[in-house]
């Protein structure tokens, strides 16, 4: 069976793309799907690299009882863009950013997979950006939309997959 590679991005890696990693991973197991899916999240700002999860993401997912054992921060780069099959920004300029450094990546064009924002999984929202609860300190909304919009994410893998 093929092997999927999804990877999440925020600013920091610490509040939205963690949440969304943890999130994913956890309904990808449930979907007995963990061997196939695999998920990482990276960040295009370099202040918290090595930092785990933002604490306002931890609560929210001790919470509702999810694993983000041995998640730290990391920044996005050359190698995600070969490896990874789905790139999902967390909002436009996580995308811009993420598309300039595409730009300027030894990784050919045809080798290039999706690349998409959060917020077009769930496009009945009506907006573009997940907002960052890093400083609105609103993770419970945050929560709800990523974990809506991973399972969408996983019913398109699925479908693209043929599952």
């Amino acid at each position: 069976m093929t092997k999927v590679n999804v990877l999440f991005v925020c600013l920091g890696n610490i509040c939205r793309s963690p949440m969304a990693e943890a999130v994913m991973r956890h309904q990808v197991k449930e979907a007995g799907l963990d061997g196939v899916i695999e998920v990482d999240s990276a960040g295009t700002g370099d202040w918290h690299i090595g930092h785990p999860p933002h604490e306002g993401t931890r609560k929210q997912l001790d919470a509702h009882r999810i694993s983000y054992e041995g998640m730290k921060a990391r920044l996005v780069n050359d190698n995600d863009f070969g490896q990874f099959d789905y790139i999902v920004c967390m909002d436009n300029n996580n995308i811009r950013d993420v598309r300039a450094l595409l730009e300027r990546s030894e990784v050919k064009r045809e080798e290039r997979k999706e690349l998409f924002t959060f917020m077009e999984l769930l496009p009945e929202r009506g907006f573009a950006d997940v907002p960052d609860p890093y400083y609105s300190g609103n993770f419970d909304y945050v929560y709800e939309l990523v974990e809506a919009g991973c399972r969408q994410l996983l019913t398109k893998i699925k479908t693209d997959l043929s599952l």
